[in-house]
């Protein structure tokens, strides 16, 4: 089942970042992938967005694949779906 309208808008407006790189890379994302998303990407999204600007962007261009705050989530399918999908040029 895929977000609803609402949860994805509360997604991108959570997207809008300090960094101008990570800005992009997350409006890309939505671009291309905003209508597929479902609720396990979601939840992904939402932990990664909660991230301090750096860390984010060091997941987003693949300098780390995980950080310390989610290391056991970084061990999960969906999120390696997820970052996947992020990290996509």
């Amino acid at each position: 089942m895929t977000l609803s309208n609402a949860e994805l808008y509360r997604l991108k407006s959570d997207a809008r970042r300090g960094l101008l790189e990570n800005d992009l890379i997350l409006h890309r994302f939505f671009e291309r992938f905003g209508t597929q998303l479902n609720a396990e990407d979601g939840k992904v999204l939402t932990l990664l967005l909660a991230l301090e600007d750096n860390d984010l962007m060091d997941l987003l261009i693949g300098r780390k694949d995980s950080v310390a705050a989610l290391e056991q989530e970084a061990q999960k399918t969906s999120f390696k779906s997820v970052l996947q999908k992020l990290r996509q040029k």
